[in-house]
């Protein structure tokens, strides 16, 4: 048979809305505003042989967290630590509603290092206050773009909190507060209108970081991918009427254009890529619309893809981590606004979903899913040696310490870790156990499995980071459950919830990182390929599966031991705001202006949905935005100067890209003190002199 390939480009052509009569579509928007009672629970998969308009509304929100002195999540560098702002994190959600039965789904993308099932839990009941039924785990898909450069501490298992010092209330919130806001926004922009389809490819946007266990897949998997890579990104369209309102692109490539050096907040490469459709094409300003056009890039089977071009941290296309994170962006954003143009397959046919909890160590795995045919299962997660050795090529972790099997270092681990019972560690062989991470309670054992269906396209949503062929896998077991074309069958990872790596057996045999990090041992991947199938198998027949039991709350999963801001002070003979280093009298399109203020910790205000900086322009007499702390151009950061007496200092940046207007600008920051007495937070600006730009 020849090799599964994806098509090279949709065709172009005009998408025709179906006729809709105003009558109707004045009841939709009523109902839309009323919570769309339109019908009881999620209907059956049957496709209707005719397209119909659907409900879609669109929603954005800040969700950026503590901007100093919290530990980042991503790289588990203990000393990896925020000091400022390079671009806000945001959440993207989109409400799609199926008028004929009722059914709807919320689906968010978040610019996090994960989607913890905590973060989930804690959305579903915010939102159940609010829609009482609406939205439920059913029917909302949150997920994550991966960056590793956001502020971490937002989940309850332990694992994954450590090089964070513990969980984080303060970024807990924001991610939780902001999810909710954007996925209520998009509800209560429902309105009728379409989603069509686009496919494409992109190929300089990933390159696989972990070839050597590829290699290890058999011929007729790796002929999929030629170049190694899973060059697909898939576009859905949507429009209310004749206007578009926004775009969901999903492409793999890890969010480590930014190194573990950084520390400074940013979407990486995938926050950017959103960044240039919205703000660059389409003009959104963060702080002005409500809602503008909304560009969410998620991930799909990532796990052994990375933007680093080169194989190495920071490497390729450039040496510059910021240049990269702003390329491998941009050549996403491209290619997605190149697709969503040429978008012309209509999505028609029904609404649903299914979601399971599945105790993913104590899965009996049939046969028909492993590679000889055999009956096998799982184990309790187990992090093995390689996992501390880190990817090479984005994230190196412990020195001394490298991918593959046999490790060097197995014969000493299996004399000096107790941890581990032995049993544990022949069912996880031949990973060189190191800590029994589910027996411990550290990383989740049991997780939420979820496939949703919006028209001809199923979405698997896996609380995981699944690579190419593994993904590939899994997304065979449903399209062949379903009886449709693999291409109509998308693998999300990062989707309710986190358990570090999935790789196929074989790949798993070579214990790189990524193998070295499926926690649940060999036939983790056949295991996800039967409990999908399972999904897929009710959906297609309109039947209702088990939810299952949740996941429990680690008892220690709440710990904290990241000191608090105790107080606030601007110094002898200071004021907040002051400016200790001022801009100059004039500057070009080229040069960096930097202006340093007296300031207080930005953990006293978040200003979630606000900025700590504006870059204003002169237009008459009234001093008006041109840029905030949502801009390329522009960096907050923050840094302590006196520990004893609390006194810190922010340097705001600006890059003055070619193209600025001529004309005279100043930098305006925004912050918050702490007095250290009566706990009292107060809020001040500051002002730098006039400048010009000519």
């Amino acid at each position: 048979m020849p090799p599964e390939r994806y098509p090279i480009n949709a065709k172009a052509g005009n998408v025709e809305t179906p006729a809709f009569t105003r009558r109707r579509g004045l009841q939709l928007i009523a109902a839309a505003a009323g919570g769309l009672a339109l019908g009881s629970g999620q209907a059956t998969a049957a496709n209707r042989p005719t397209a119909s308009p659907y409900l879609v509304g669109r929603g954005i929100a800040d969700i950026t967290g503590a901007a100093a002195e919290s530990g980042m999540m991503g790289y588990s560098m203990l000393g990896q630590q925020t000091s400022g702002i390079h671009q806000r994190l945001r959440a993207r959600a989109f409400v799609m509603v199926d008028p004929a039965s009722g059914n709807r789904i919320a689906w968010c993308n978040s610019d996090q290092g994960i989607l913890p099932f905590a973060v989930f839990h804690t959305v579903l009941a915010r939102l159940a206050t609010t829609y009482g039924t609406t939205y439920t785990e059913q029917n909302v898909s949150l997920s994550a773009t991966h960056t590793h450069a956001g502020p971490g501490g937002c989940s309850h298992d332990l694992a994954y909190n450590l090089s964070v010092l513990g969980f984080q209330q303060q970024n807990f919130d924001a991610v939780v507060s902001g999810i909710v806001e954007a996925i209520s926004t998009a509800h209560a922009d429902l309105r009728p209108g379409t989603i069509t389809l686009g496919r494409g490819e992109l190929t300089d946007a990933s390159v696989n970081r972990s070839r050597a266990a590829f290699e290890l897949n058999p011929q007729a998997d790796k002929d999929v991918y030629p170049l190694g890579i899973d060059p697909m990104m898939t576009v859905l369209r949507f429009r209310q009427g004749a206007a578009d309102v926004g775009a969901i692109s999903w492409f793999p490539t890890h969010g480590t254009s930014m190194t573990n050096s950084n520390t400074f907040i940013s979407g990486d490469n995938k926050g950017y890529a959103a960044y240039a459709w919205e703000h660059d094409t389409a003009g959104v300003r963060y702080l002005d619309d409500a809602p503008g056009f909304v560009a969410a890039f998620p991930q799909t089977n990532a796990g052994d893809m990375s933007p680093n071009l080169n194989l190495a941290p920071g490497s390729g296309p450039t040496d510059d981590q910021f240049e990269n994170t702003r390329i491998i962006g941009l050549r996403q954003s491209t290619a997605a606004q190149q697709i969503h143009a040429s978008a012309a397959t209509p999505i028609s046919g029904s609404v649903d979903s299914r979601l399971r909890y599945v105790d993913m160590s104590r899965v009996q795995v049939d046969g028909r899913y492993t590679p000889d045919g055999e009956l096998h299962h799982t184990s309790s997660g187990v992090i093995g040696l390689s996992t501390l050795a880190g990817s090479i090529e984005d994230g190196p972790g412990i020195p001394g310490l490298f991918e593959g099997t046999p490790s060097l270092l197995a014969p000493l681990i299996s004399r000096i870790n107790a941890a581990v019972p032995q049993w544990l560690a022949d069912e996880q062989s031949p990973k060189t156990s190191l800590v029994p991470s589910g027996l411990l309670q550290a990383t989740p054992n049991v997780l939420p499995l979820q496939l949703l269906k919006i028209g001809q396209v199923y979405l698997v949503g896996g609380p995981a980071e699944y690579t190419i062929v593994a993904g590939l896998r899994i997304r065979r077991a449903v399209a062949a459950e379903l009886d449709v074309p693999l291409e109509n069958v998308l693998m999300q990872g990062y989707t309710n919830g986190y358990s570090q790596y999935v790789t196929t057996p074989e790949e798993y045999d070579g214990q790189q990182y990524e193998g070295a990090s499926t926690l649940f041992g060999r036939y983790t991947a056949p295991a996800y390929q039967q409990e999908f199938a399972k999904l897929a198998s009710s959906l297609r027949k309109g039947t209702a599966l088990p939810t299952g039991a949740l996941p429990p709350d680690p008892a220690i999963g709440t710990l904290d031991v990241q000191p608090d801001v105790i107080l606030d002070s601007p110094g002898l003979l200071r004021s907040y705001g002051q400016v200790l280093a001022d801009a100059a009298p004039g500057y070009q399109p080229g040069q960096q202006v930097a202006v340093v203020f007296v300031t207080g910790h930005p953990k006293n205000n978040l200003r979630g949905g606000g900025t700590f900086l504006e870059v204003q322009q002169l237009r008459g007499q009234s001093w008006t935005r041109h840029l905030d702390d949502s801009d390329w151009q522009t960096k907050y950061q923050w840094q302590r100067t006196s520990v004893p007496t609390g006194e810190s200092t922010a340097t705001i940046t600006w890059d003055i890209a070619p193209g600025t207007p001529p004309g005279t600008y100043r930098i305006v920051h925004y912050g918050d003190a702490k007095n250290g007495l009566t706990g009292a937070i107060n809020a001040f600006t500051g002002v730098s002199r006039p400048f010009t730009v000519s």
